[in-house]
Formats: structure tokens, C-alpha cells, sequence
């Protein structure tokens, strides 16, 4: 499988072709599954342009995306960076009502398991994000059904010398299960060259990273995954 990352936290300064608003999300999810991704990940944006939890905001990004691309699995992002504080963050997504597919919840993050039940609770299936071995273990005692498990090697996050040993060492703890590897930034290559010889699902995009394999400026997520 191919998950397309459309935006992640990138913005406009990042990226001019960085997508925010709910059409330009649905016009670059189309071009992403055109181009081959099975399925789609998204950083909804309220009217300011930063990442949002509010329901409206998450529902019309999912709802545009749905649009243009019908049948695709669609998943949203949970990340404690978007809102920090725990409880106000259960408290807007107690709020959504059935929206996307899937959402991804990262595993070294305060108050994961309860995010996780609270998503499963409101019929929305959990992708488990686990950048370290902690998160790792911590993913393995909460025990919850998940998606797939997203082990992301991240710099500056995830420990290891390179993108590749971070993934090895998340992947040696876990049981065989539905796994999908990818890296970011400086990693992101590298990382998902390796996990395609490895036969794991991957993700590329905009989120990940901005520059095609030979180091040349990307234009959209479409552009990248034609590099996959």
C-alpha cells in the first residue's frame, strides 16, 4: 500500500504548493491517488490556516477530499502539537461525529491510549504512530485494534544514527501485523527505499518530504509519488 501524507504541519513558507484550504486538499488527494496512492492523509486547516481539531473544520476537509476522491481511505491527524493541552483536546475530538476512516495517534505522546479509545469509541479506526521504542511499548500494553501500526522514523524524534536503524529498532518489538514505514525530511528517502525492499507498506508526500530523490524541488505529492 501507498499513503499519500498531503500536508502534515507544512506551510505556505515551507512549500508554496503546500495544500490548506478543503478544495485545494481535494484537488491534490485526486492528483495523489491519479498517481498511484491507496489511501490518504491529511492535516485539516481552520480559517486561519493553522492545523485544527474542530470538528467542522475536520469534517470539511475530509467531506472535499471524499469528493474528488470516492472510495479512498481517508485519515486525519491527532498529534498533540496541534492542540497541547490533553483534555482539551479529548474534549474537541468527543465532538466528531463520523468523519474520516482513520486517525493516527502518536504512541509517545501523553494520554495516547486515551485519545485511541475515544477514537475507536466514535467508529473512527487508530493508526498507532510509533517513533521510538518507549512508544513502541507503550502501543503493545494499551493492546487496542488499530488499522495498521505507522512506525515513523523521525530526526531529532526518533533515536538512531540514521532514519533506517530507527525503524529496525521499533520493528524488532512488535508482532507480525499490517506495518507501514516511512521517515521525513532528511530521512525520508532513505527510509523508504529501505522499507519497499522489506515489502512494507510506505508513505510519501508533501508532509515527508519536499524534494524528489535526486534532490530536486518537488512540485506537489503527485510529483513524489511518481518517484515511489
Amino acid at each position: 500500500m501507498i499513503k499519500a501524507g498531503l500536508n502534515g504541519d507544512r506551510t505556505r513558507a515551507d512549500h508554496p504548493g503546500v495544500p490548506i484550504t478543503p478544495d485545494e486538499l481535494g484537488r491534490d488527494a485526486a492528483a495523489a491517488v491519479s498517481a498511484g496512492a491507496d489511501a490518504l492523509h491529511i492535516h485539516p486547516r481552520g480559517a486561519s490556516g493553522l492545523e485544527t481539531l474542530v470538528y467542522a473544520d475536520v469534517q470539511a476537509a475530509v467531506a472535499a477530499v471524499r469528493r474528488d476522491c470516492p472510495g479512498v481511505p481517508v485519515g486525519v491527524s491527532t498529534r498533540e502539537g496541534i492542540v497541547p493541552d490533553l483534555d482539551e483536546r479529548l474534549g474537541l475530538i468527543a465532538a466528531w461525529e463520523p468523519t474520516a476512516d482513520f486517525a493516527s495517534v502518536n504512541f509517545h505522546e501523553k494520554g495516547a491510549e486515551r485519545v485511541a479509545d475515544l477514537l475507536l469509541s466514535k467508529g473512527i479506526g487508530v493508526e498507532a504512530g510509533l517513533f521510538t521504542s518507549d512508544a513502541a511499548r507503550k502501543y503493545l500494553t494499551w493492546g487496542g485494534p488499530v488499522v495498521r501500526v505507522l512506525v515513523e522514523a523521525i530526526p531529532c524524534i526518533s533515536p538512531g544514527p540514521d532514519g533506517i536503524s530507527a525503524a529496525r529498532a521499533v520493528l524488532d518489538l512488535l508482532p507480525p501485523t499490517d506495518t507501514l514505514v516511512h521517515g521525513e525530511n532528511e530521512w525520508a528517502w532513505p527510509v523508504l527505499r529501505w522499507a519497499q525492499s522489506e515489502g512494507h507498506n510506505i508513505r510519501a508526500g508533501l508532509e515527508d518530504m519536499l524534494t524528489t530523490p535526486e534532490g530536486q524541488p518537488a512540485q506537489s505529492t503527485a510529483d513524489l509519488l511518481r518517484y515511489v
